[in-house]
């Protein structure tokens, strides 16, 4: 099966449905990142992917350290590209982790997209076979609180 031509839904049942150029995009970055997770603890690689308001893309993997704390998710190392790159909006997100359940962002993650995304972002969750589920941030964030509620 052609790697991100085929999408699960929430018990793993093919759908048939494929992921558009963009949704491709990120997928082939995510899991490009994927791939150099260092997980050596949780044995858990994570990549994901963000798409800047310039329509480019910057993706990140999860890198954990022996002192657990000190480690950080894929999603944050993406952010910390968009950043870096002078961007300050996020458009769309994507992940990718192993196993059969649906991987999503963490809280810490879920806020920290928050802080760069509108609650109506797509975040697109996937297996390294490709899209299983889409959700928006405010599905995963319910009543969130971001930078216009420190606004005067």
């Amino acid at each position: 099966m052609p790697q991100g031509r085929f999408a699960l839904d929430t018990v793993g049942a093919m759908t048939g449905r494929s992921m558009t150029p963009a949704q491709q995009e990120m997928f082939d970055a995510a899991l490009a990142a994927h791939g150099n997770a260092h997980a050596p603890y949780s044995h858990y690689p994570v990549g994901a992917a963000v798409r800047g308001e310039s329509g480019r893309v910057y993706a990140g993997c999860n890198v954990e350290n022996a002192a657990y704390p000190q480690g950080w998710c894929a999603e944050t190392s993406a952010i910390g590209a968009m950043i870096t790159a002078g961007e300050q909006t996020i458009v769309e997100v994507l992940t990718i982790s192993n196993g059969d359940m649906i991987g999503t962002c963490c809280g810490g993650c879920r806020q920290k997209l928050r802080e760069f995304a509108a609650p109506d972002t797509p975040i697109y969750s996937c297996g390294p076979e490709g899209l299983r589920r889409t959700f928006t941030l405010d599905e995963l964030l319910p009543h969130s609180f971001g930078p216009e509620n420190l606004v005067d």
